[in-house]
């Protein structure tokens, strides 16, 4: 099976990597500050896709108009991407977006989101929690555990990092919105809280954890924070603390976006590279 890889992160190295290392034939194109030997770097978009049904876009496909590339030598904009595209062609992208799909539309082509599948999300989630560990164990003062949490936001990464740090000796509060969510944080033994109100919390914690993609920490929570308090941000953009209001406050927050790829792309590719191919089993079983 021929793949052409165009852009992303260090875990898009590693699945490139990996699909060559399963026998298949890669070329890539905007990968150029990661690329192995293993890799068959191309002199253009057109000669990376020509030959590949499968066209493998990063996790997000998308910074603006232009693809995800922290490791491209120059800017690869969609405009660029969506013109070399051929009709027929498969484009797997992460948080594909309007944009990117209509694009490729208008050139005959389809595309298919791996971020879609839960088997990705739920590997994604736990590589996240492992990562926001490790930061918690870096920047705090104090040890995790007796140390006093909370983790807002009972979704995948939100359950994870709630009993990961429970393991670990924290006394940890989870909030949620719903009151079925908070039954559940109750049952698993962690603290119940309810997201839209927090204030009452906030004064005796010793970090704040994220992980709604929503303004969740504004001024009025971030006013009662304790000055020792670390909020950690692993909501995707526009994330969900006040920046502004926490500069100014001196808050210390940390954001930490696309944690799988910084502390774990090898986790984070085979992930990736599993997802792609269930998606690419069924297609072809249709």
């Amino acid at each position: 099976m021929e793949f052409a890889v165009v852009g992303g992160d260090m875990r898009i190295v590693k699945l490139a990597e990996l699909l060559s290392g399963d026998g298949h034939s890669v070329r890539t194109f905007g990968l150029e500050r990661g690329e192995s030997g293993r890799l068959l770097c191309s002199g253009s978009l057109r000669e990376a896709m020509e030959g590949a049904r499968y066209v493998i876009l990063p996790l997000p496909a998308l910074t603006g108009d232009r693809i995800n590339g922290p490791l491209a030598k120059r800017e690869i904009t969609l405009r660029e991407f969506t013109d070399a595209l051929a009709p027929g062609k498969v484009v797997l992208a992460g948080k594909a977006g309007d944009a990117l799909r209509e694009g490729a539309r208008l050139r005959g082509a389809e595309v298919l989101d791996y971020f879609e599948r839960e088997e990705l999300t739920v590997k994604n989630a736990g590589a996240t929690a492992e990562g926001a560990v490790e930061i918690l164990m870096r920047e705090l003062p104090v040890t995790l555990m007796g140390s006093h949490i909370l983790v807002v936001g009972f979704g995948r990464i939100g359950k994870l990092l709630a009993l990961k740090l429970r393991a670990l000796g924290a006394d940890v509060t989870c909030s949620a919105r719903k009151s079925s969510d908070r039954a559940w944080i109750e049952a698993l033994g962690l603290r119940p809280a309810d997201t839209g109100r927090l204030t009452d919390i906030l004064p005796g914690l010793d970090a704040v954890v994220n992980t709604v993609p929503a303004k969740v920490l504004g001024e009025r929570e971030l006013a009662v924070i304790p000055d020792t308090c670390l909020c950690l941000d692993l909501a995707s953009k526009p994330g969900g603390v006040d920046f502004e209001a926490a500069k100014a406050m001196g808050t210390h927050v940390i954001w930490a976006l696309s944690l799988p790829g910084q502390v774990a792309p090898v986790t984070a590719g085979e992930a990736i590279r599993d997802a792609i191919y269930n998606i690419i089993n069924e297609l072809e079983s249709e």
